[in-house]
């Protein structure tokens, strides 16, 4: 892990008995298993998570492989059309910590003097992101981003971890973060807390974020045990970033005006140069990257899968 570079504010973890509790034990289990993702689903994310890594890469490093869309399903004759995303965790690695950066406002750092935490107010939970809550309810401009966060275990052959609280944050498309920045202080847009369901699947509503001077372009998030412990950093199992895929980044910043100033910021940063995500391996660059599709004009759509070792 390396710190975000100050830089970036620029107004910016044997006999009977054993055998018949042995017997259950997997009974219950097998059962468990079933009624969370059928049978299809449970051979397939067995024969998934049992196997090595399919890169090849060497340290016993494996991949992230997610599988996003819209599916339509025809039975005797009926078409039924589901839309939405869905994301399947085939392997996974463990997120590595990086850096909350100067903006978090999650109670570890002041604004003019006065603890910034907006984990505390009320209106943080909610799946769309893009407008401030509050006195103010305007609205942060940019290329529309749907992301959805799958968090798993990866000591547990990639179990969805359900009820856990992720906290997202990130800059606007002029690089500048709500609550801190100059003209945006009186905003708190861009910021959001949603809870995992049985899937371990939580979809955020937001805007493409910029980049900004010094820095790849990234969504900075926090991941909590639960709803309850998510009023301070300090409680986080997870302070982690996510890095935008770079095809995708030129293509809103190239194709959107409002985002004139990111095309020269990015032109100048790589992923083995920037101060967070330089010294990650390309295994883990993989697992912080979101799988995206869409287009400049109507927007984007895509997951990501966190992995935490519980």
């Amino acid at each position: 892990m390396r710190h975000e570079d100050s830089t970036e504010i620029h107004d910016h973890d044997r006999g009977l008995n054993h055998d018949l509790e042995t017997m259950a034990h997997r009974v219950v289990e097998r059962r468990r298993l079933l009624g969370l993702f059928g049978a299809g689903g449970v051979a397939a994310l067995l024969t998934a998570c049992g196997g090595g890594d399919s890169s090849g890469s060497s340290s016993g490093s494996t991949t992230t492989t997610t599988t996003t869309g819209t599916g339509t399903t025809t039975t005797t004759g009926t078409t039924t059309t589901t839309t939405g995303t869905s994301t399947t965790a085939s392997s996974c690695v463990a997120d590595p910590s990086e850096t909350n950066g100067p903006f978090p406002s999650d109670g570890t750092n002041s604004v003019n003097g006065t603890i910034s935490n907006v984990l505390t107010a009320t209106g943080i939970v909610r799946s769309d992101i893009r407008s401030s809550f509050g006195t103010s309810t305007n609205t942060a401009p940019g290329v529309p981003l749907v992301l959805t966060i799958k968090v798993v275990n990866t000591n547990s052959s990639c179990a969805n971890l359900e009820g856990y609280a992720v906290y997202v944050w990130h800059c606007t498309r002029d690089g500048n973060y709500s609550l801190y920045s100059s003209g945006v202080q009186n905003e708190n847009y861009l910021r959001g807390v949603q809870v995992t369901n049985a899937n371990g699947e939580i979809t955020f509503t937001t805007i493409y974020p910029g980049c900004y001077s010094g820095r790849w372009p990234h969504i900075h998030f926090e991941v909590f045990p639960s709803l309850a412990t998510a009023t301070t950093q300090r409680n986080a199992a997870l302070t982690s970033q996510f890095a935008m895929p770079q095809d995708i980044s030129s293509a809103v910043y190239n194709g959107d005006s409002g985002y004139s100033a990111s095309i020269r910021n990015l032109a100048a940063i790589t992923i083995a140069s920037d101060g967070v995500f330089g010294d990650n391996t390309s295994a883990q660059i993989t697992a912080m990257t979101p799988t995206l599709a869409g287009s400049v004009a109507s927007g984007f759509t895509g997951s990501v899968v966190v992995g935490l070792a519980r």
